[in-house]
């Protein structure tokens, strides 16, 4: 009798297996086709050092694209140094099928924490209607280079 029941037990789960489609879902997620379902990245304007890939300016995977931090290492003050950082952030988006209103996140990293009022005048409305989040923040010992503030995002395509 405990046969038996074991036996139409085994029965009835291999036919709900079926029906619901168990072993086609097992072959849906087999490590294989994953691999190749996987999204590809992209790295845009890759700087070298020592004939070895330092980091890229810009890296794109599936819909999303990051930005490495951009900086204005010339004369002016925050106010042309913001433009410019700007202007950058901008020419990276473009170059890998995104722009300025499609950016979700900015971190803006400044050399002087009193720059911040004149860094918003410049900032402000060039995102867009529906600006992206953002973190600010003064950094210790300042931004590398002579940059007043750098600036990096996070966008989608």
């Amino acid at each position: 009798m405990e046969t038996q029941r074991r036996s139409i037990l085994k029965r009835l789960f291999a036919s709900v297996a079926g029906a619901v489609g168990l072993s086609a879902t097992a072959k849906a997620f087999a490590p294989q086709e994953q691999v190749a379902l996987a999204p590809q990245k992209e790295a845009f304007n890759v700087v070298m050092q020592d004939d070895v890939p330092l980091f890229s300016g810009s890296t794109k995977l599936g819909n999303l694209v990051f930005v490495a931090g951009k900086g204005y290492h010339k004369e002016g003050d925050i106010k042309v140094h913001t433009e410019e950082v700007l202007k950058e952030l901008e020419k990276e988006l473009i170059k890998a099928g995104s722009s300025m209103e499609k950016v979700l996140k900015v971190s803006v990293f400044l050399h002087d924490l009193n720059d911040y009022k004149a860094m918003n005048e410049v900032y402000k409305g060039r995102f867009g209607n529906k600006p992206p989040v953002r973190t600010t923040v003064a950094v210790y010992g300042g931004v590398p280079g002579s940059s007043l503030v750098e600036m990096d995002c996070i966008a989608y395509v």
